[in-house]
Protein backbone atom coordinates (compact mmCIF):
# COMPACT_ATOMS: atom_id res chain seq x y z
CA UNK A 1 0.00 0.00 0.00
CA UNK A 2 1.41 3.38 -1.04
CA UNK A 3 0.32 6.49 0.85
CA UNK A 4 1.34 10.02 1.74
CA UNK A 5 0.45 12.11 4.77
CA UNK A 6 0.71 15.90 4.85
CA UNK A 7 -0.76 18.42 7.28
CA UNK A 8 0.46 21.99 6.86
CA UNK A 9 -1.65 23.56 9.65
CA UNK A 10 0.04 24.35 12.97
CA UNK A 11 -2.31 23.46 15.83
CA UNK A 12 -2.45 25.19 19.22
CA UNK A 13 -4.91 23.43 21.54
CA UNK A 14 -5.99 24.05 25.10
CA UNK A 15 -8.29 25.90 27.47
CA UNK A 16 -7.11 29.50 27.32
CA UNK A 17 -5.38 29.14 23.93
CA UNK A 18 -7.28 32.16 22.62
CA UNK A 19 -5.39 34.34 25.09
CA UNK A 20 -2.22 33.68 23.08
CA UNK A 21 -3.68 34.88 19.79
CA UNK A 22 -1.61 38.08 19.79
CA UNK A 23 1.49 35.91 20.21
CA UNK A 24 0.50 33.80 17.19
CA UNK A 25 0.12 37.03 15.17
CA UNK A 26 3.38 38.59 16.36
CA UNK A 27 5.55 35.53 15.78
CA UNK A 28 4.43 35.44 12.17
CA UNK A 29 5.06 39.15 11.60
CA UNK A 30 1.53 39.99 10.47
CA UNK A 31 0.53 43.65 10.46
CA UNK A 32 -2.96 44.32 9.08
CA UNK A 33 -5.63 41.76 9.80
CA UNK A 34 -9.40 41.48 9.50
CA UNK A 35 -11.43 39.56 12.06
CA UNK A 36 -14.10 37.45 10.37
CA UNK A 37 -16.75 36.35 12.85
CA UNK A 38 -20.48 36.47 13.65
CA UNK A 39 -22.70 39.10 15.23
CA UNK A 40 -23.02 36.75 18.24
CA UNK A 41 -19.37 37.27 19.14
CA UNK A 42 -19.66 40.98 18.55
CA UNK A 43 -22.60 41.17 20.96
CA UNK A 44 -21.06 39.03 23.72
CA UNK A 45 -17.83 41.02 23.75
CA UNK A 46 -15.46 38.31 22.50
CA UNK A 47 -14.75 40.07 19.20
CA UNK A 48 -14.27 43.44 20.90
CA UNK A 49 -11.79 41.88 23.30
CA UNK A 50 -9.82 40.34 20.45
CA UNK A 51 -9.74 43.60 18.53
CA UNK A 52 -8.55 45.59 21.55
CA UNK A 53 -5.93 42.99 22.56
CA UNK A 54 -4.46 42.55 19.09
CA UNK A 55 -1.94 45.39 19.50
CA UNK A 56 -3.65 47.20 16.60
CA UNK A 57 -3.03 44.32 14.22
CA UNK A 58 -6.75 43.62 13.74
CA UNK A 59 -8.00 46.72 11.98
CA UNK A 60 -11.56 45.78 11.00
CA UNK A 61 -14.16 43.02 11.22
CA UNK A 62 -16.55 41.25 8.86
CA UNK A 63 -19.77 39.56 9.99
CA UNK A 64 -21.47 38.98 6.67
CA UNK A 65 -21.45 35.17 6.43
CA UNK A 66 -24.75 33.36 6.85
CA UNK A 67 -25.23 29.85 8.21
CA UNK A 68 -24.60 28.45 4.74
CA UNK A 69 -22.04 30.90 3.31
CA UNK A 70 -23.02 32.10 -0.13
CA UNK A 71 -20.63 32.84 -2.98
CA UNK A 72 -21.80 36.46 -2.99
CA UNK A 73 -20.82 36.75 0.68
CA UNK A 74 -17.37 35.40 -0.12
CA UNK A 75 -16.96 38.07 -2.78
CA UNK A 76 -18.12 40.76 -0.35
CA UNK A 77 -15.62 39.63 2.25
CA UNK A 78 -12.81 39.52 -0.31
CA UNK A 79 -13.65 43.07 -1.36
CA UNK A 80 -13.26 44.27 2.24
CA UNK A 81 -9.94 42.44 2.58
CA UNK A 82 -8.64 44.18 -0.54
CA UNK A 83 -9.93 47.56 0.64
CA UNK A 84 -8.16 47.19 3.99
CA UNK A 85 -4.97 45.90 2.35
CA UNK A 86 -5.10 43.03 4.82
CA UNK A 87 -2.15 40.67 5.09
CA UNK A 88 -3.89 38.07 7.30
CA UNK A 89 -7.28 36.91 8.59
CA UNK A 90 -8.54 35.71 11.94
CA UNK A 91 -11.64 33.52 11.45
CA UNK A 92 -13.55 33.18 14.73
CA UNK A 93 -16.65 31.03 14.47
CA UNK A 94 -18.09 27.72 13.32
CA UNK A 95 -17.65 26.00 9.99
CA UNK A 96 -19.56 28.64 8.04
CA UNK A 97 -17.26 31.45 9.16
CA UNK A 98 -14.10 29.42 8.62
CA UNK A 99 -15.20 28.11 5.20
CA UNK A 100 -16.18 31.59 4.03
CA UNK A 101 -12.94 33.07 5.34
CA UNK A 102 -10.81 30.43 3.62
CA UNK A 103 -12.47 31.05 0.27
CA UNK A 104 -12.23 34.83 0.66
CA UNK A 105 -8.54 34.55 1.58
CA UNK A 106 -7.81 33.26 -1.92
CA UNK A 107 -10.11 35.63 -3.78
CA UNK A 108 -8.68 38.71 -2.02
CA UNK A 109 -5.43 38.41 -3.95
CA UNK A 110 -6.93 37.63 -7.35
CA UNK A 111 -9.61 40.25 -7.83
CA UNK A 112 -11.78 37.44 -9.21
CA UNK A 113 -15.14 36.18 -8.00
CA UNK A 114 -15.31 32.81 -6.26
CA UNK A 115 -18.01 32.01 -8.83
CA UNK A 116 -15.20 31.58 -11.36
CA UNK A 117 -14.03 28.48 -9.48
CA UNK A 118 -17.13 27.21 -7.68
CA UNK A 119 -18.57 24.21 -9.48
CA UNK A 120 -15.95 24.41 -12.23
CA UNK A 121 -12.73 22.59 -13.02
CA UNK A 122 -10.69 25.79 -12.79
CA UNK A 123 -8.18 25.43 -9.93
CA UNK A 124 -8.20 28.06 -7.19
CA UNK A 125 -4.99 30.15 -7.30
CA UNK A 126 -2.39 29.01 -4.77
CA UNK A 127 -1.60 32.50 -3.49
CA UNK A 128 -3.83 33.48 -0.58
CA UNK A 129 -3.94 35.47 2.64
CA UNK A 130 -2.92 33.42 5.69
CA UNK A 131 -5.81 32.46 7.95
CA UNK A 132 -5.70 31.91 11.70
CA UNK A 133 -8.72 29.69 12.34
CA UNK A 134 -10.37 29.82 15.75
CA UNK A 135 -13.29 27.32 15.93
CA UNK A 136 -16.13 28.05 18.33
CA UNK A 137 -17.96 24.75 17.79
CA UNK A 138 -16.83 21.16 18.18
CA UNK A 139 -17.90 20.00 14.78
CA UNK A 140 -16.63 20.81 11.32
CA UNK A 141 -12.85 20.41 11.57
CA UNK A 142 -12.59 23.20 8.99
CA UNK A 143 -9.68 24.70 10.92
CA UNK A 144 -7.37 21.93 9.63
CA UNK A 145 -8.81 21.04 6.22
CA UNK A 146 -8.47 22.25 2.64
CA UNK A 147 -12.25 22.15 2.17
CA UNK A 148 -14.76 25.00 2.08
CA UNK A 149 -18.47 24.18 1.76
CA UNK A 150 -20.23 27.00 -0.07
CA UNK A 151 -23.71 27.76 -1.36
CA UNK A 152 -24.95 29.48 -4.48
CA UNK A 153 -28.51 30.43 -3.55
CA UNK A 154 -29.13 31.91 -6.97
CA UNK A 155 -28.66 28.46 -8.50
CA UNK A 156 -29.89 26.48 -5.49
CA UNK A 157 -26.66 24.56 -4.95
CA UNK A 158 -24.47 23.73 -1.98
CA UNK A 159 -21.21 21.87 -2.47
CA UNK A 160 -17.68 21.52 -1.11
CA UNK A 161 -14.66 23.06 -2.77
CA UNK A 162 -11.17 21.73 -2.11
CA UNK A 163 -7.90 23.55 -2.64
CA UNK A 164 -4.52 23.65 -0.94
CA UNK A 165 -5.09 27.41 -0.84
CA UNK A 166 -7.79 26.79 1.77
CA UNK A 167 -5.53 25.34 4.44
CA UNK A 168 -5.31 27.79 7.35
CA UNK A 169 -1.89 28.92 8.49
CA UNK A 170 -2.68 27.79 12.01
CA UNK A 171 -5.58 26.66 14.19
CA UNK A 172 -6.10 28.04 17.68
CA UNK A 173 -8.49 25.70 19.46
CA UNK A 174 -9.80 26.88 22.82
CA UNK A 175 -12.51 24.47 24.11
CA UNK A 176 -13.85 27.23 26.36
CA UNK A 177 -15.31 28.89 23.27
CA UNK A 178 -17.71 25.93 22.88
CA UNK A 179 -19.19 26.26 26.38
CA UNK A 180 -21.98 28.55 25.19
CA UNK A 181 -23.19 26.12 22.51
CA UNK A 182 -26.82 25.12 22.91
CA UNK A 183 -27.65 21.42 23.42
CA UNK A 184 -29.07 21.24 19.89
CA UNK A 185 -25.96 22.79 18.32
CA UNK A 186 -23.79 20.50 20.45
CA UNK A 187 -25.75 17.52 19.07
CA UNK A 188 -25.62 18.64 15.41
CA UNK A 189 -21.93 19.41 15.40
CA UNK A 190 -21.08 16.35 17.48
CA UNK A 191 -22.79 13.92 15.12
CA UNK A 192 -20.93 15.66 12.28
CA UNK A 193 -17.66 14.84 14.05
CA UNK A 194 -18.68 11.19 14.28
CA UNK A 195 -19.56 11.17 10.57
CA UNK A 196 -16.16 12.64 9.72
CA UNK A 197 -14.36 9.98 11.73
CA UNK A 198 -16.33 6.97 10.45
CA UNK A 199 -16.41 8.12 6.84
CA UNK A 200 -12.71 9.00 6.94
CA UNK A 201 -11.94 5.46 8.10
CA UNK A 202 -13.96 3.55 5.53
CA UNK A 203 -13.25 5.97 2.64
CA UNK A 204 -11.55 4.44 -0.39
CA UNK A 205 -8.78 7.01 0.18
CA UNK A 206 -7.98 5.67 3.65
CA UNK A 207 -4.41 5.48 4.91
CA UNK A 208 -2.89 4.36 8.24
CA UNK A 209 -2.26 7.73 9.91
CA UNK A 210 -5.78 8.94 9.14
CA UNK A 211 -7.11 5.55 10.27
CA UNK A 212 -5.55 6.02 13.72
CA UNK A 213 -6.93 9.54 13.96
CA UNK A 214 -10.41 8.38 12.94
CA UNK A 215 -10.48 5.69 15.62
CA UNK A 216 -9.33 8.14 18.29
CA UNK A 217 -11.95 10.72 17.31
CA UNK A 218 -14.83 8.24 17.08
CA UNK A 219 -14.06 6.86 20.53
CA UNK A 220 -14.07 10.35 22.00
CA UNK A 221 -17.47 11.10 20.48
CA UNK A 222 -19.08 7.90 21.75
CA UNK A 223 -17.64 8.56 25.20
CA UNK A 224 -18.31 12.30 25.54
CA UNK A 225 -21.07 13.60 23.26
CA UNK A 226 -23.93 12.53 25.51
CA UNK A 227 -22.28 14.23 28.49
CA UNK A 228 -21.59 17.47 26.59
CA UNK A 229 -25.19 17.50 25.36
CA UNK A 230 -26.72 16.96 28.79
CA UNK A 231 -24.28 19.17 30.71
CA UNK A 232 -22.74 21.93 28.62
CA UNK A 233 -20.71 23.07 31.63
CA UNK A 234 -18.81 19.79 31.88
CA UNK A 235 -15.27 20.99 31.21
CA UNK A 236 -13.85 17.56 30.41
CA UNK A 237 -16.59 16.62 27.96
CA UNK A 238 -16.32 19.97 26.17
CA UNK A 239 -12.55 19.63 25.91
CA UNK A 240 -12.77 16.06 24.63
CA UNK A 241 -15.36 17.00 22.01
CA UNK A 242 -13.12 19.85 20.80
CA UNK A 243 -10.28 17.33 20.62
CA UNK A 244 -12.50 14.90 18.72
CA UNK A 245 -13.48 17.62 16.26
CA UNK A 246 -9.97 18.64 15.25
CA UNK A 247 -8.73 15.03 15.21
CA UNK A 248 -11.66 13.99 13.00
CA UNK A 249 -10.84 16.92 10.72
CA UNK A 250 -7.37 15.48 10.32
CA UNK A 251 -8.86 12.01 9.84
CA UNK A 252 -11.02 12.86 6.82
CA UNK A 253 -8.93 15.71 5.38
CA UNK A 254 -6.97 13.46 3.03
CA UNK A 255 -9.29 10.43 2.57
CA UNK A 256 -12.33 12.74 2.15
CA UNK A 257 -15.91 12.07 3.22
CA UNK A 258 -18.26 9.60 1.58
CA UNK A 259 -21.94 8.66 1.44
CA UNK A 260 -23.47 10.44 4.45
CA UNK A 261 -21.91 13.74 3.47
CA UNK A 262 -22.92 13.31 -0.18
CA UNK A 263 -26.56 12.87 0.85
CA UNK A 264 -26.39 15.72 3.36
CA UNK A 265 -26.06 18.40 0.70
CA UNK A 266 -29.48 17.96 -0.98
CA UNK A 267 -31.10 17.41 2.44
CA UNK A 268 -29.77 20.82 3.48
CA UNK A 269 -30.38 22.53 0.14
CA UNK A 270 -33.94 21.33 -0.33
CA UNK A 271 -35.25 20.93 3.19
CA UNK A 272 -33.09 23.19 5.34
CA UNK A 273 -31.83 20.39 7.59
CA UNK A 274 -28.64 21.61 9.32
CA UNK A 275 -25.49 20.02 7.91
CA UNK A 276 -24.47 17.90 10.89
CA UNK A 277 -28.00 16.68 11.51
CA UNK A 278 -28.31 15.83 7.80
CA UNK A 279 -25.10 13.76 7.94
CA UNK A 280 -26.26 11.92 11.03
CA UNK A 281 -29.66 11.25 9.48
CA UNK A 282 -28.16 8.68 7.06
CA UNK A 283 -25.10 7.53 9.01
CA UNK A 284 -26.59 4.44 10.68
CA UNK A 285 -28.12 3.35 7.35
CA UNK A 286 -24.76 3.51 5.59
CA UNK A 287 -23.03 1.71 8.46
CA UNK A 288 -25.43 -1.17 7.85
CA UNK A 289 -25.03 -1.05 4.05
CA UNK A 290 -21.24 -0.90 4.18
CA UNK A 291 -21.00 -3.42 7.00
CA UNK A 292 -22.57 -6.14 4.82
CA UNK A 293 -19.73 -6.09 2.29
CA UNK A 294 -16.87 -3.92 3.54
CA UNK A 295 -14.32 -5.59 5.81
CA UNK A 296 -13.00 -2.27 7.11
CA UNK A 297 -16.44 -1.18 8.32
CA UNK A 298 -16.76 -4.46 10.22
CA UNK A 299 -13.22 -4.00 11.53
CA UNK A 300 -13.94 -0.46 12.75
CA UNK A 301 -17.01 -1.54 14.69
CA UNK A 302 -14.98 -4.14 16.60
CA UNK A 303 -12.11 -1.72 17.28
CA UNK A 304 -14.65 0.68 18.80
CA UNK A 305 -15.96 -2.05 21.09
CA UNK A 306 -19.05 -3.27 19.21
CA UNK A 307 -19.80 -6.89 18.33
CA UNK A 308 -20.40 -6.00 14.70
CA UNK A 309 -21.40 -3.17 12.38
CA UNK A 310 -25.11 -3.76 13.06
CA UNK A 311 -24.52 -3.05 16.74
CA UNK A 312 -22.55 0.10 15.90
CA UNK A 313 -25.38 1.27 13.62
CA UNK A 314 -27.87 0.71 16.43
CA UNK A 315 -25.70 2.70 18.84
CA UNK A 316 -25.60 5.61 16.38
CA UNK A 317 -29.37 5.39 16.03
CA UNK A 318 -29.83 5.39 19.82
CA UNK A 319 -27.38 8.27 20.17
CA UNK A 320 -29.33 10.40 17.69
CA UNK A 321 -32.55 9.68 19.56
CA UNK A 322 -31.02 10.68 22.91
CA UNK A 323 -29.68 13.87 21.36
CA UNK A 324 -33.08 14.85 20.00
CA UNK A 325 -31.88 14.76 16.41
CA UNK A 326 -34.04 14.05 13.40
CA UNK A 327 -34.60 10.31 12.91
CA UNK A 328 -36.51 10.32 9.62
CA UNK A 329 -38.24 12.38 6.93
CA UNK A 330 -41.80 11.29 7.67
CA UNK A 331 -42.92 14.85 8.44
CA UNK A 332 -41.87 15.98 4.95
CA UNK A 333 -44.48 13.74 3.24
CA UNK A 334 -42.20 13.34 0.25
CA UNK A 335 -43.73 12.46 -3.08
CA UNK A 336 -42.15 9.99 -5.48
CA UNK A 337 -40.96 12.93 -7.56
CA UNK A 338 -39.31 14.56 -4.54
CA UNK A 339 -37.57 11.32 -3.60
CA UNK A 340 -36.35 10.96 -7.17
CA UNK A 341 -34.92 14.45 -6.90
CA UNK A 342 -33.09 13.54 -3.69
CA UNK A 343 -31.68 10.43 -5.35
CA UNK A 344 -30.43 12.40 -8.34
CA UNK A 345 -28.90 15.15 -6.22
CA UNK A 346 -27.15 12.72 -3.86
CA UNK A 347 -24.59 11.85 -6.53
CA UNK A 348 -21.95 14.25 -5.29
CA UNK A 349 -18.35 13.21 -6.12
CA UNK A 350 -17.67 12.08 -2.55
CA UNK A 351 -20.34 9.38 -2.96
CA UNK A 352 -17.73 7.60 -5.10
CA UNK A 353 -15.39 7.47 -2.07
CA UNK A 354 -17.74 5.04 -0.33
CA UNK A 355 -16.25 1.52 -0.05
CA UNK A 356 -19.48 -0.06 -1.35
CA UNK A 357 -21.06 1.17 -4.57
CA UNK A 358 -24.07 3.33 -3.78
CA UNK A 359 -26.47 2.91 -6.67
CA UNK A 360 -29.81 4.59 -7.26
CA UNK A 361 -31.41 1.41 -5.94
CA UNK A 362 -29.57 1.78 -2.64
CA UNK A 363 -30.47 5.47 -2.45
CA UNK A 364 -34.11 4.63 -3.08
CA UNK A 365 -34.00 2.18 -0.18
CA UNK A 366 -32.45 4.92 1.96
CA UNK A 367 -35.11 7.52 1.24
CA UNK A 368 -37.94 4.96 1.42
CA UNK A 369 -36.54 3.92 4.82
CA UNK A 370 -36.38 7.52 6.04
CA UNK A 371 -39.96 8.04 4.88
CA UNK A 372 -41.12 4.96 6.80
CA UNK A 373 -41.83 2.96 3.64
CA UNK A 374 -39.09 0.33 3.97
CA UNK A 375 -37.85 -1.65 6.95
Amino acid sequence: MNWKYSQPVSIYFGNGALGELSQRIAERGYQRGVLITTTHFLKNGTAKKLLSNSENHLINSFTGFSQNPDVSEVDGCAQLLRKEKADFIVALGGGSVMDGAKAASAMALTGNSIKTYYGSQIPVPEEHLPVIAVPTTAGTGSEVTSVAVLTNREKGTKAPMSSNSFYPECAVIDPRLTWSMSPYLTACTGIDVLSHAIEGYWSKGHQPICDALAIHAAKLVFENLRVAYKDGTNVTAREKMSEASVIAGLAFGLPKTTSSHACSFPLTNLYGIPHGEACGLTLDFFIQINGKKDVRTQELSKILGFKNSEEMAMEVKNLKKELGLRMDLKDKNLTKKEKNQLIALSHYPNLCNNPVEITDRVLRKLYDYLCGEWQ
